[in-house]
């Protein structure tokens, strides 16, 4: 079954409606797309085919340039006024059974005029239309697409144009990804080397450690912890040990000890 009917007439704007069919079938593919001359195979009853492909499609676009109601049939007589008009049967059918019509306005072509459509498709002129120009053919194209993508969602889900934007949008956030983890890496790993080195800087959460002989010295903003530390000469010693809540100076005088010891 195809989803989309191109409806058109021969003398009118069969350029406009082949250009829009292979669209279609490029985003959508060819057993969504019905169009008379690619569509029905060789040896194939045409009248057969096109009654059934009107009656299951989801929707109808029919293609309407500026002489669409001016070509003549063999009886030089306007075609649009025959009943037994391909174009018109077509529309006639889809109208009646409440499929989607979606007329394609196609150039210098206006609104439908319902003055000049016979009885049975007025309807037509009351019939939301896109617009086709051969100057926006890329712009408009991508529009009507987008449109039956949107209204006919087991049409969209066949689409080409949005999986390969899905595809691009996800190995554009995998390489995003990998891009930021190897940044990580890099931080780390100069962190660890800074470290190593007697140096080191966590981010600015842990402060930064600076390695002596004495031990680690806690100089940022968070939680100090200095370690015990001695030093002095021959007349005694100075003990220094604490966190950031204050730091403990004991100095032991030899002179005092021996005093103590005494008593």
């Amino acid at each position: 079954m195809h989803d989309v009917f191109v409806n058109y007439r021969t003398g009118d704007e069969e350029t406009a409606a082949t250009l829009i069919a292979r669209e279609l079938t490029r985003r959508f593919g060819a057993d969504r797309v019905f169009f008379a001359s690619n569509s029905i195979e060789p040896g194939h009853r045409y009248p057969a085919e096109l009654v059934k492909a009107v009656e299951e499609c989801e929707a109808l676009l029919a293609v309407i340039g500026p002489r669409w109601a001016e070509v003549r049939g063999a009886d030089g007589r306007p075609a649009l006024e025959a009943e037994q008009d391909w174009t018109r049967r077509e529309i006639r059918t889809a109208l009646d059974r409440g499929i989607l019509v979606i007329p394609v306005l196609v150039g210098k072509a206006t609104r439908i005029d319902r003055a000049v459509l016979p009885e049975d498709l007025r309807e037509l002129a009351d019939c939301q239309y896109r617009r086709f120009d051969h100057r926006d053919a890329e712009s408009d194209l991508t529009a009507l697409g987008d449109v039956l993508a949107r209204l006919l969602p087991d049409l969209g889900q066949e689409d080409r144009d949005a999986q390969a934007a899905r595809e691009r949008a996800q190995a554009k956030s995998r390489k995003k990804k990998a891009q930021d983890a190897g940044h990580v890496r890099m931080r780390t790993r100069d962190v660890e080397q800074r470290v190593r080195g007697g140096i080191g800087n966590l981010n600015g959460d842990l402060g930064s450690f600076v390695n002596e002989p004495q031990g680690p010295v806690n100089t940022g903003p968070g939680h100090q912890y200095n370690a015990p530390h001695f030093e002095g000469d021959n007349t005694g010693v100075q003990f220094t040990a604490g966190d950031n809540s204050g730091t403990v100076h004991q100095r032991f005088e030899r002179e005092r000890r021996r005093s103590d010891d005494t008593r």
